[in-house]
């Protein structure tokens, strides 16, 4: 896994990120109550504009990111459940700091859902401190910061 290359998701990847995202996320629907977030964005316009990254052959895990002027902003990490502990996750996280760094960003954020209870016990083992939790429309949201400078 670790000579994988991470790229772009091109058009043809629209199939597959869904894939992906809905194998990840679908587990989540009945502990929060709805559907999560991430099975609700628009993957291809996503994919358009170059926010969805892809890693594995076949495809395992992909990240969604969108640069803004201060930060990298992390909106979705997605891991086949079939690939879990295989340091997918771990990859993505570290190409995602590159990629801020790349951009000359000084912070990567996010946020999660507050009953997705095992993600607020991996973030701050990857450097992300949290920063406040707060109720974003139907969704109770832990937001966190990593800062790369």
């Amino acid at each position: 896994m670790a000579d994988e290359e991470i790229r772009p998701a091109g058009t043809v990847d629209v199939p597959v990120v869904e894939h992906i995202i809905d194998a990840a996320f679908r587990p989540y629907i009945e502990r929060i109550g709805r559907v999560p977030q991430p099975m609700e964005e628009d993957h291809a316009a996503n994919v358009a504009a170059g926010k969805v990254f892809l890693t594995g052959a076949p495809v395992v895990g992909l990240v969604v990111v969108e640069a803004f002027a201060d930060h990298l902003f992390l909106d979705t990490i997605a891991v086949h459940p079939t690939a879990h502990g295989r340091g997918v996750g771990r990859r993505l996280l570290a190409f995602v700091d590159a990629h801020a760094r790349a951009l000359g960003l000084p912070e990567v954020r996010l946020y999660t859902n507050a009953l997705m209870w095992e993600n607020q016990k991996i973030y701050p083992k990857y450097g992300y401190e949290l920063v406040e939790r707060r109720v974003d429309g139907p969704y109770d949201r832990v937001h966190y910061r990593k800062r790369l400078l």
